[in-house]
């Protein structure tokens, strides 16, 4: 009775109220999410059952020019990669995650692509699809890579009426120097790149996005045997030209960027291997006025590319 009265005084204090949560039941909860999304909904339950039969299948092995596939994990790195048009087959939500604005981007991004499964999944299935990985609720699945054959590059050039300009790599590890070389051979109206099917990188999700959209466009081929593949294009009557900084002329003299060629550009720290070097025919430096003692893959490239171009136009 006496805690009544106090309620009923008119002393002023703390009074009585509903601690925000009136105005917090009138805020809005966002846009109505995806129907794979809402609990109970039919597509849920398909999506789910999907996910679980995905996360349980092993991941196949590449064969025949494939790589195998590749997940991408974690909020920023996906919205990333799906910004960058990475090509993705699926993308995984976990259940009951915290709708911000990277989650909302990556819902529209893949409802403007299209063709893209949209898949709920339990927090346990995406720690094990994941190997434990910080995923942070979302995964998005890149499908394998179809690699071209050494020989269908050249082809495609011939079919053109022009001479094959390629790109070979030669223990360039890194995925992004690889899309950087993409991207400049794109750019320089180039035929394509071969990397080397071991102890090389590989199209990526990081490649893709260094490349700037441009592998949609440009392919990449793998070789079983680099050293092989260059003789065989040399058979094929192309000039194979490798960059060292130690080579025999520089690059603005060699008459044979005008025709048929071949660039083989090393990794920047161990340059061409022995092999590829002794196979080239030309060895040639790029001039460094600056004193840089080298230069990554992709703007070595960047640069032997453009003069290339520049003879041709």
């Amino acid at each position: 009775m006496a805690a009544n009265n106090r309620r009923m005084s008119g002393k002023k204090g703390a009074q009585v109220g509903s601690g925000g949560q009136r105005r917090r039941g009138l805020e809005g909860k966002g846009p109505t999410p995806p129907a794979e999304m809402r609990k109970g909904h039919k597509k849920n339950r398909v999506a789910n059952a999907k996910a679980k039969q995905a996360v349980r299948r092993p991941t196949p092995r590449g064969r025949g020019g494939k790589s195998t596939s590749e997940l991408v994990v974690g909020r920023n790195p996906v919205v990333e990669a799906l910004r960058e048009g990475v090509p993705a087959s699926t993308l995984y939500v976990q259940q009951f995650i915290d709708n911000d604005e990277r989650v909302r981007e990556a819902l529209q991004l893949v409802a403007e692509r299209g063709g893209m499964n949209l898949m709920e999944a339990p927090r346990p299935e995406l720690d094990r699809m994941t190997n434990g990985l910080n995923h942070q609720g979302l995964v998005l699945q890149v499908p394998p890579y179809e690699y071209a054959h050494p020989e269908d590059l050249a082809a495609a050039a011939y079919d053109e009426g022009a001479d094959p300009l390629i790109v070979a790599l030669d223990g360039v590890t890194d995925p992004r120097n690889l899309g950087a070389v993409v991207r400049s051979v794109s750019a320089f109206g180039g035929h394509g790149v071969v990397v080397p099917e071991r102890r090389s990188a590989g199209m990526t999700a990081g490649a893709w996005k260094s490349s700037a959209g441009t592998a949609a466009r440009t392919p990449v081929a793998r070789a079983t045997n680099l050293t092989r593949t260059l003789e065989a294009y040399q058979k094929a009557g192309i000039t194979v030209v490798g960059l060292a900084a130690d080579g025999e002329a520089e690059v603005g003299d060699l008459a044979a960027l005008d025709g048929p060629v071949v660039i083989v550009v090393g990794s920047e720290g161990k340059g061409l291997s022995r092999l590829v070097g002794e196979t080239c025919d030309h060895r040639v430096r790029i001039p460094m006025p600056g004193g840089a003692e080298s230069l990554n893959a992709g703007v070595a490239a960047g640069i032997v590319l453009y003069e290339a171009a520049r003879r041709r136009a």
